[in-house]
């Protein structure tokens, strides 16, 4: 990927070609539609095609490109309102899978309470791009938009946010 970056055409033609596999067994792990997942790979990668600037050639291309490719997944469902169709609507079935080591009510109203104070200690900006990206799960270029700012701009702030967030959680 490094010399595809720099403009080596074979070498972005066979990354291209060696991470197809990955994307399509990503894509169908998410996605139970043949067709829709045949949609998340090319839509996948145009943006791989699209953000291979932005990948750090210190850093592992698998879990890179499974980022996107989730998030691709995420998108296309949203948009094709089939994230519905597999959702369970049996309530007993509902309730005989609930999971006995969920969190209470009391347990989950503390767990509100400490992603609150979490997010006070967060300057205004960072604050608002955790929330649009991470608890309202917007994509970033959704972010981006709603803000006014670059999608490069929304990631600082993100990152920004996090290493703060983990310097709380160390002290």
């Amino acid at each position: 990927m490094r010399r595809a970056q720099d403009g080596d055409q074979p070498a972005y033609r066979l990354v291209m070609r060696a991470m197809l596999p990955a994307i399509r067994n990503m894509a169908r792990r998410r996605i139970p539609d043949d067709e829709l997942v045949e949609d998340v790979i090319q839509d996948t990668l145009l943006t791989i095609h699209r953000l291979r600037h932005t990948y750090d050639p210190a850093r592992p291309l698998l879990p890179w490109i499974a980022a996107i490719t989730s998030a691709r997944s995420i998108d296309a469902l949203r948009r094709s309102g089939r994230a519905r169709r597999f959702e369970v609507t049996d309530d007993e079935a509902m309730v005989a899978a609930v999971d006995p080591g969920i969190a209470d009510p009391g347990e989950a109203l503390a767990n509100d309470r400490e992603v609150a104070r979490l997010l006070g200690l967060l300057p205004e900006r960072q604050r608002m791009m955790v929330e649009m990206v991470k608890l309202q799960e917007m994509t970033l270029d959704d972010a981006a938009r709603v803000s006014r700012l670059s999608v490069s701009a929304v990631k600082s702030l993100l990152h920004r946010a996090f290493a703060r967030l983990r310097e709380d959680g160390n002290s």
